[in-house]
Order: C-alpha cells, then sequence, then structure tokens
C-alpha cells in the first residue's frame, strides 16, 4: 500500500506553517505547494511543488495521490483598488483546489474560511456554526470571497461531488509569524520601542496557530463530511490585550486610553501613512469596526467533537514573543 500524503496550500502562511510541523511531528508524508524557494522550510522534511492556487496544472500536479489536502492559501491584507486579486485568489482559487481534488480523487478536503464569513450578530449573541452564508451581508472583500468560497465547498458537499470540511479560525496569533501579522507588527514594535497607549474600547477574539492547526488535523480525521467548525480562541478588550503584551515583552504598560471617537478621526489619516510608508495597517477604519463588533463565538461544537482545547492569549504571546526575538 502506497503511503498516505497530505498536501498543504498556503504553508508560508502563519497557520499553514503550524500545520506543516504538526503533520511532519506525527511522522506523515508531507507536500506543500508554495510560488518560490524560501529558507522557511530549510531542514524540514517535506516534498515542494511549485505553483500557485490559481493554476489549476500546478494544484493537479501537488495533489496527485494525496489523501487529505488543507487549503490555506488565501489573501487577507489587500490594498484599495485590488479587490478583484482577492476574488481570483481566495474564491477563484477555492473552485480550482476543489476541481483539482475531485480529479485526483483526493479523500477529504479540509478548507480554512474565516469566522469573518459570520455575519456579527447583535447585542452580543454567541454565534454558532451555519451551513449558509451570505456574503452581501458581510463587511469588506475579504469577508465576502470567504463567504462566496465556503459556500462552493458546502454546496459540492451536497451535491455529492467532494467529501470535505470547513473551519472557521479566529484572529491568529502565536510562533511562526514570518510574513509579519498585523499582530506581529504590533508585537515587533512593543518589543523594539513599547507601546505609549491603548484603547478604551473593543474587544476581539484570538487564538493560536497551533491550537488552529490541531482542529484542523482533527477535522481531517473525525468529522463528517460537510460539518463546520469554528476554531476560535479566548475573547479579550483590546485594553486588556495591550496591557498583556506588554508584560509579556517586559515593557512600561501605557497609561494613556485613546477612545473611540478620537481614533475614528485619526484612522483615515492612518491609512494615507501606511500606503506612503508601504508598511502594516494597524489602525484602520476597518479594524476599528471589527474591534467593536460582536466576536463571541462558540466553540463547543469543536470542543466536543474535535477535542479542541486552545490555550490562553497569554501563554499563546508568550511564544510569540520569544518567536520573534529568537527569529528576527
Amino acid at each position: 500500500m502506497s503511503e498516505k500524503i497530505s498536501v498543504i496550500t498556503g504553508a508560508t502562511g502563519h497557520i499553514g506553517y503550524a500545520l506543516l510541523l504538526k503533520l511532519v511531528e506525527r511522522g506523515e508524508k508531507v507536500r506543500i505547494l508554495i510560488r518560490r524557494a524560501t529558507k522557511q522550510f530549510d531542514g524540514i522534511d517535506c516534498e515542494k511543488v511549485f505553483g500557485d492556487v490559481t493554476e489549476p496544472e500546478s494544484l493537479e500536479k501537488a495533489f496527485e495521490g494525496a489523501d487529505v489536502v488543507y487549503h490555506l492559501a488565501g489573501l487577507i491584507d489587500i490594498n484599495v483598488g485590488q479587490e478583484e486579486k482577492i476574488w481570483e485568489v481566495n474564491f477563484g482559487g477555492t473552485k480550482n483546489v476543489v476541481e483539482a481534488c475531485k480529479k485526483c480523487n483526493v479523500r477529504r478536503l479540509v478548507y480554512a474560511s474565516s469566522v469573518d464569513a459570520y455575519k456579527p450578530l447583535p447585542d452580543n449573541q454567541e454565534m454558532v456554526e451555519l451551513d449558509r452564508f451570505n456574503p452581501d451581508e458581510l463587511d469588506g472583500t475579504y469577508a465576502q470571497t470567504k463567504a462566496t468560497a465556503t459556500n462552493y465547498v458546502l454546496d459540492e458537499v451536497k451535491a455529492g461531488n467532494i467529501d470535505a470540511v470547513v473551519v472557521y479560525p479566529g484572529a491568529c496569533i502565536g510562533p511562526y509569524d514570518f510574513k509579519v501579522s498585523n499582530i506581529g507588527e504590533m508585537v515587533r514594535m512593543i518589543i523594539n520601542k513599547g507601546f505609549p497607549v491603548s484603547l478604551g474600547f473593543g474587544k476581539y477574539n484570538f487564538v493560536d496557530v497551533r491550537d488552529v492547526a490541531d482542529g484542523m488535523i482533527a477535522a481531517a480525521e473525525k468529522a463528517p463530511s460537510g460539518e463546520g467548525y469554528i476554531l476560535c480562541g479566548e475573547k479579550i478588550s483590546v485594553d486588556d490585550f495591550i496591557h498583556t503584551l506588554c508584560r509579556v515583552c517586559g515593557k512600561k504598560e501605557p497609561k494613556i486610553t485613546l477612545g473611540k471617537g478620537l481614533v475614528n478621526f485619526a484612522a483615515p489619516i492612518m491609512e494615507v501613512y501606511y500606503k506612503v510608508s508601504k508598511s502594516t495597517p494597524l489602525l484602520t477604519r476597518y479594524a476599528v469596526r471589527k474591534l467593536v463588533s460582536n466576536c463571541n463565538f462558540s466553540i463547543e461544537k469543536a470542543r466536543n467533537e474535535l477535542g479542541y482545547n486552545p490555550m490562553s492569549v497569554e501563554q499563546s504571546l508568550k511564544d510569540m514573543v520569544n518567536w520573534i526575538k529568537n527569529n528576527t
């Protein structure tokens, strides 16, 4: 019998790299689809196939003989005016992945959607897994593409064309932040300079990338086809998050707290600065809207059916800070 192969798209990303390490540690044979060579994978026992989710031929080459495909490749941040590209990658790329899985007779697809596909419920109502999404009700191109792609995957399952499960990760933190995420930019800023101010409003739901990787592996092994699982972690206020991060970094905690009105005024100015300086956006109007929206996601289904048990934000941030200090 031939050895089972797991394939990862998006292995250069935050979750994808964590998933790669987990699978290799389990002794699995892993193949990754990457666009170019990178030292990120030096010393890791995995097969590399060069290609892109927008190139169907490269997907068929990568998926040949695969047992499970973990599809994580996607665009999160994108400049205004390039919305077409995010649709091409997040929706078009997912369609290509599904078609390649069908052609290559892949046993199971595990698709990483996002909690951004969920329309925030009012009054902090708890949000649980859905089996249908309405992209027109969502804020932002990223959320709309993930919702549309998720509907496509679930429709293909219902039509009997593919065996697939979907996971919905929250905002990711933790080690392996090679590409420097928004949170990673903040961590690096605090490590180097501290952070003089905090925010007196907003909260968000953060999850460690290693917990998401564990959830995806469990979904591949245990979940019935067509099921979905929210993979979030701890809900924490922005103020508590910033203070926790400063303590973890050994920096003074901020004594100044900014209100929503002042931040709303400053956000458009900061967006211009980010664009001109080509730096990672931290404070934008979209970010403010996200921070004040409902992030009360239930993980009970994943906990009960997958054995999902995420770590605390503080522990994840400690590991993230240590990784950044040792790898930059």
